[in-house]
């Protein structure tokens, strides 16, 4: 089913004639919840691993012997999507919930040293033919992987994420890995996505406003606060919120490939590359939700007045604090090593 992203409340180029310059795209994915196969651009399906290739492990030293299984966390999200679908009020029954309390228990791997090789959770993978703004890889290659490590423990905060991004050409992979590998435990349910297929649709974009020329961003600024004045000074309780430049008319939510990438929870932060210093361009978006009560106006055409809950988050990914993951890539060499930022 399409999945079609309604016209803009309003026609911000109309108002600031100079963002023309400044327009880009960007491409929604939508994904929603069905049964993807290798050979479709998905979040959660299977992924095109060559059968003779190591599948990609964390190396880093911290715990992973002890946290959730897998298959305990999908059947969890299918008895509370059971529920929700008896209606707002039905709640769950009893022998639900007692089924909840096995499900939710955390499960020791005693074998399991801090460094033994885990297997990283393949995420998502996207190929080229179906997404107009991912960037051409490296040597012809057509398919972009992601993958992470389940468990929040990286980096100088021990509380990072570790995502691993690979390239590679999906005609050359003749014999694909049947059975991947699987972390018995994992850290986070938030990091084990649902099975979705894809709906690109590409759509205009702006920058975040506080990367604009400061003239222009002054000018947003005082537009945005002149409305809010004017709804406070209506006094109307029924009256919609007026439009915002951030959640209305420039960056949309959710999960997306390219465009701009949204420095709503820092300042902006430079993102150049720590290969040859270019300054690098978002790869890829993944958001929590595809839309929340800030973003409403960003909800598709298809599914516009249901709840937004489950609709809105259809891979039951969580990144950090119901936020979104931006990856950035080199524009010189897509070769070079990726960075990211948490908002």
């Amino acid at each position: 089913m399409t999945r079609t992203t309604p016209p803009r409340p309003l026609d911000v180029e109309a108002l600031f004639p100079e963002l023309a310059a400044h327009r880009g795209t960007t491409t929604r994915l939508h994904p929603r919840p069905g049964t993807p196969e290798v050979s479709q651009s998905s979040v959660g399906g299977p992924m095109l691993w060559p059968g003779d290739e190591p599948w990609p492990v964390c190396t880093e030293a911290h715990g992973r012997g002890r946290g959730r299984r897998i298959e305990d966390i999908r059947r969890e999200r299918q008895v509370r999507a059971a529920a929700r679908a008896r209606g707002p009020y039905a709640g769950l029954a009893e022998d639900e919930r007692q089924l909840l309390e096995t499900l939710e228990r955390a499960h020791r791997v005693p074998e399991m040293s801090d460094t033994d090789p885990l297997p990283m959770l393949g995420v998502a993978q996207f190929y080229r033919r179906d997404l107009p703004d991912l960037p051409a890889g490296p040597d012809g290659c057509d398919l972009l992987q992601l993958f992470w490590c389940p468990f929040d423990a990286h980096g100088p905060t021990r509380y990072g994420m570790l995502l691993h991004l690979r390239r590679r050409n999906s005609a050359e992979v003749a014999d694909v890995l049947a059975e991947p590998p699987r972390p018995p435990v994992v850290g986070y349910a938030g990091y084990v996505p649902e099975p979705c297929v894809l709906h690109p649709e590409q759509v205009s974009t702006y920058p975040f406003a506080g990367l604009l020329p400061e003239d222009l961003c002054a000018r947003i600024d005082a537009w945005e606060e002149a409305l809010e004045e004017a709804a406070e000074e209506a006094d109307d309780d029924c009256a919609a919120e007026p439009p915002g430049y951030q959640y209305d008319l420039s960056i949309p939510p959710g999960w997306r490939v390219g465009g701009f990438a949204s420095w709503h929870r820092t300042d902006p932060s430079p993102m150049d590359c720590r290969a040859c210093a270019a300054p690098m361009h978002l790869l890829l978006t993944v958001d929590t939700s595809e839309w929340d009560g800030g973003s409403q106006s960003w909800a598709p055409v298809e599914e516009q007045g249901v709840p937004v809950r489950p609709v809105a988050e259809p891979t039951a990914v969580v990144v950090g604090n119901h936020g979104e993951l931006n990856v950035f890539a080199c524009p010189t060499d897509p070769g070079h090593p990726h960075r990211w930022s948490v908002q």
